[in-house]
């Protein structure tokens, strides 16, 4: 009698998991904030953890200030820019003959494939169109402003995409919703955004374009900050996104979406550029950061102490993940397509530092305590295992640790060295963990080591 009862109770498990399952496959999302924010983020992105950004485009041909050159050159007339364009190019020179010195004469997508895999990201985020309105990839609606028709002649988008994918690493594309200087933009805002020329003849088909050809895993959304959602239809777009559209089960999007949506619409949350926050959120977020602090896109007069060091870009990567977000790392390649070695040496530190501690970043989960009062040692988690990330060497030796509790079964390890750590109470509390006493030389890595516990509390 029991083992049929325990039968009946499966057998209606199985079927209301299964009813569950359809409910959710054939869910229909309306374009409206309320339904298109229920969806479920896809569980790939909290697992990835690590991202590579790379900001390429016209603007990479000048490199100078910044990615935003043509607005600050023309847009905002910023004198040091002006001057840039007098002493460097003729009288006349206009942002389009820019096009044609865009030549990505050595981009080779699959050595940026094999770097970014060597980096250990998860996913790549490539600049399909900027705020200058070039696009990356043949849009049928930017004629002689693509990288088909101008510059290169190569499909960048589906290039790269293709020696990503080869690699089983996510692929994602930004794209900015406006233009600096499009004639029906400018006509739109000049009308209070209450006519939307450019969104139906230039903005949503190119969206269309990129999710139906290229599939994108993510849609890093920008340029969203001078007008309402309503203007862009950005809700007509994401029901469709995650209704019918050829990546609906697997797509994740970002928050800019109109103005006032960031940290508030859409799948994860970027808030604002280089976001920290000071405690755990409650969404799902992502910090998106830059190597060269002073610019995206790459610049000819970046100096060494732009540049973010490895010990920097790790401390960003540990505080990040322990606070539920995910890191992505910006790089900006040349206008003849090379990531320059700087950049290299870069992603491929923190490749070298996952490569020992990417138990304690991939697929983690924040724990009850993110870091002690120091903020010197950061906590993630992964089923019953707590791994407690630690910045600085303790000059005696031993790391004391106040959150985690020992119980009977508890032990303790570093990632990278094999045998169990000693550890003793604290009377007062936590732990004190007596770290191996070796050269620097010999410990698995110059910075950020993590000891990985189980059986705490």
């Amino acid at each position: 009698m029991n083992m049929r009862v325990v039968g009946i109770q499966l057998v209606l498990l199985l079927v209301l998991g299964s009813a569950e399952s359809a409910f959710r496959a054939h869910r229909r999302y309306t374009p409206d904030w309320p339904s298109v924010d229920s969806r479920p983020l896809p569980d790939w992105f909290d697992k990835a953890k690590f991202g590579v950004f790379v900001h390429w485009g016209v603007f990479s041909v000048p490199a100078f200030g910044s990615e935003w050159f043509w607005w600050h050159w023309q847009g905002q007339r910023v004198p040091q820019y002006m001057r840039f364009m007098s002493d460097n190019y003729p009288p006349g020179f206009s942002y389009a003959d820019f096009g044609p010195l865009f030549t990505a004469h050595f981009f080779d997508p699959e050595k940026w494939a094999d770097l970014f895999q060597a980096s250990g990201a998860k996913y790549v985020v490539l600049t399909a169109k900027h705020h200058e309105g070039f696009t990356n990839w043949p849009s049928p609606v930017s004629w002689n402003w693509n990288s088909k028709d101008v510059g290169p002649h190569r499909d960048l988008v589906g290039e790269l995409g293709t020696a990503i994918r080869k690699r089983n690493i996510r692929y994602g594309l930004y794209h900015s919703l406006f233009e600096w200087f499009h004639p029906l933009y400018l006509f739109d805002k000049k009308n209070g955004f209450k006519t939307q020329h450019f969104v139906t003849a230039k903005t949503m088909p190119e969206l269309y374009d990129l999710v139906n050809r290229y599939k994108p895993d993510l849609i890093w959304s920008d340029g969203d900050w001078e007008s309402p959602d309503t203007y862009w239809n950005s809700t007509d777009f994401l029901s469709w996104l995650y209704n019918d559209s050829p990546v609906k089960d697997e797509v994740v999007v970002n928050d800019r979406w109109g103005v006032n949506c960031s940290c508030r619409h859409g799948g994860y949350y970027n808030c604002e550029d280089k976001f920290k926050p000071s405690s755990l959120p409650d969404h799902k977020w992502e910090m998106c950061s830059t190597t060269d602090k002073r610019s995206w896109g790459y610049r000819r007069n970046m100096v060494i102490s732009d540049i973010a060091d490895e010990a920097e870009i790790i401390s960003e990567l540990v505080q990040t993940v322990s606070l539920g977000g995910n890191y992505l790392l910006n790089i900006g390649p040349t206008k003849d397509g090379l990531i320059v070695p700087i950049f290299q040496e870069r992603l491929l530190a923190v490749g070298k530092w996952l490569s020992i501690n990417g138990d304690a970043i991939y697929a983690s989960k924040p724990w009850r305590v993110q870091s002690e009062k120091n903020t010197s040692v950061w906590y993630t988690s992964k089923g019953s295992a707590v791994y407690a990330i630690f910045l600085h060497w303790p000059e005696n030796g031993v790391l004391n640790l106040k959150s985690p509790n020992s119980t009977s079964t508890t032990q303790i390890t570093m990632l990278g060295i094999q045998k169990d750590l000693t550890w003793s109470t604290n009377p007062h509390e936590g732990l004190f963990i007596y770290l191996p006493q070796l050269p620097p030389s010999a410990l698995p890595v110059e910075f950020a080591w993590t000891v990985k516990m189980t059986g705490v509390e």
